[in-house]
């Protein structure tokens, strides 16, 4: 079934699973940075929000190849050539008009999955011998653990600086290009429309499949 838009409100982009996926995301990567700067008995619920954000990863990975339209990664993974005709768009004045994610937005997009998928897995493994210890450092040598750790610590460094650059693309098209992003991720629709381009939604029974399935998976490997 095609999204349908009702009066006033635009055009539909974002279904539901995307927009509980992002805003949660959001909760949860605010709430790691909160946890990890406290330490102590904090660093449990840390852990907690790791396994979570490891789980909604998984989901959008899953749901990249079976959600709606602007929620499939063939929908805005965009070959170079694209990313590069969009950049110079952004630059001689009004930008290129996409409904879901533009090309530079569509790698941004993979490049924030890969480091908060690296940032959780690594978190499995990592042991600072203070105060955590992944629930698998125990299953691999020291220098495994050690190096997991290592890589844990230098991501967050990356995951920070592109969680930094997403809200500055977010301000730069609200405040320059005049095109608010916020909004369409809360309401699911834009103010603007693209003619002549079907839009299906993602089923939310699917959602909540895939949803479980990652949440399993993740159990599973936390429990062995």
């Amino acid at each position: 079934m095609g999204l349908r838009t009702p009066g006033g409100q635009g055009t539909p982009v974002w279904d539901l699973p995307v927009r509980i996926f992002h805003w949660l995301l959001v909760t949860l990567v605010i709430s790691q940075v909160v946890t990890v700067s406290i330490g102590g008995n904090a660093m449990q619920f840390h852990a907690y929000g790791g396994y979570a954000i490891l789980t909604l990863i998984l989901f959008r990975m899953l749901w990249g190849f079976f959600g709606g339209t602007h929620a499939r990664f063939r929908d805005f993974v965009r070959d170079p050539g694209a990313v590069i005709r969009y950049a110079k768009s952004m630059l001689k004045g009004p930008h290129e008009q996409h409904r879901g994610h533009n090309p530079l937005g569509g790698w941004s997009v993979l490049a924030m999955l890969g480091s908060l998928l690296v940032q959780a897995a690594t978190g499995l493994f990592a042991n600072d011998d203070v105060m955590m210890e992944g629930p698998l450092a125990k299953h691999v040598a020291g220098r495994t653990s050690e190096l997991a750790t290592a890589i844990h610590d230098v991501n967050a460094v990356i995951l920070l600086t592109l969680v930094a650059l997403h809200i500055a693309a977010v301000l730069f098209y609200l405040l320059v290009k005049k095109d608010n992003l916020i909004v369409p991720m809360i309401t699911g629709h834009k103010p603007s429309a693209i003619p002549n381009e079907s839009t299906r939604c993602g089923s939310n029974w699917i959602a909540a499949v895939l949803l479980g399935c990652s949440a399993a998976v993740v159990y599973f490997v936390i429990r062995i």
